[in-house]
């Protein structure tokens, strides 16, 4: 059974929400519903409705054309039986950081190589399928972005509306990656009230559980405070240019981060002293050898 679709709005909470995609794709597949004919949308994204417009009807040849569909409603519809598609753990976690990536069509590629998947089930072992690959790269990318938040998130202390300490920082990811990072500050911060802002949306954790909401700006969070100086002081006295490896610094530490993190002003001071010492030193050795 094939579903009468000429053009389907499938309409997810949001642009990282990896549940309403595997819902509504278990639905999808189950009517087998051609990657051609699916619009992938989140809310932000949606024209407006009229109040009086029912998403979920069918005109009389039972074609879903032009309907704007949730996850939920999806599965609402009757649905032929089937064995449904079963997938490695491995992929499915891979599938969910592509379905993160910030490429408009993440979720367009996802489900074609799922249909894909299910037309030919031998394309579920294919590494070198071209649209496996792209899945590939785009969750590494994620992968590599919830890897930068988690170093490179720095809390500065504030307070809240009733006075209560809040730690608060800043951070601007490539990708969707909040939800997915958010809970190692969880179980790292699990006894701290913190706020993690950024353009695409923050996340709070009160002290029982993480709650999600709107983007924020850098000016919302606060400025340098006492304990900085500490901290700053402390990376300044345990640098060591014996070790320096610019190139490697710079791989794990991108200049695009270092406007927002506090140790970043010392760097280029740091860098030019440890390359003057190393001038120095390979001088004295000349000299030595020389003498």
């Amino acid at each position: 059974m094939q579903a009468q679709t000429d053009s389907l709005v499938v309409a997810l909470d949001g642009p990282d929400d990896f549940a309403g995609f595997r819902q509504a794709a278990r639905v999808l597949l189950a009517l087998n519903v051609d990657p051609q004919a699916l619009h992938w949308r989140w809310s932000d994204a949606l024209s407006d409705q009229s109040a009086g417009d029912d998403l979920f009807a069918a005109d009389a040849a039972g074609s879903l054309a032009g309907k704007a569909l949730t996850p939920d409603m999806l599965d609402q519809l009757p649905c032929p039986p089937g064995q449904p598609l079963r997938l490695k753990a491995a992929q499915l976690g891979l599938l969910r950081n592509a379905c993160c990536h910030s490429h408009p069509g993440r979720f367009a590629l996802c489900y074609r190589w799922l249909w894909r998947v299910q037309q030919w089930p031998g394309l579920a072992g294919d590494a070198l399928d071209g649209d496996w690959r792209e899945i590939e790269r785009m969750a590494r990318a994620v992968g590599r972005d919830i890897h930068k938040m988690h170093a490179f998130v720095r809390f500065r202390p504030s307070r809240d509306a009733q006075g209560r300490e809040l730690h608060i920082a800043w951070f601007e990811p490539d990708h969707f990656c909040v939800r997915e990072a958010a809970g190692f500050f969880m179980r790292r911060f699990t006894s701290m009230r913190w706020v993690i802002l950024t353009p695409q949306c923050s996340v709070h954790w009160d002290l029982e559980q993480l709650q999600f909401a709107a983007g924020g700006r850098a000016q919302d969070a606060p400025g340098p405070d006492a304990g900085e100086s500490l901290w700053l002081a402390y990376y300044q006295s345990t640098f060591n240019p014996a070790r320096l490896k610019e190139q490697a610094m710079l791989r794990e530490m991108p200049r695009r981060y270092w406007k927002n993190l506090p140790e970043a002003q010392l760097i280029s001071g740091l860098v030019a002293g440890a390359r003057s010492r190393t001038g120095h030193m390979l001088e004295a050795d000349a000299l030595g050898e020389h003498a």
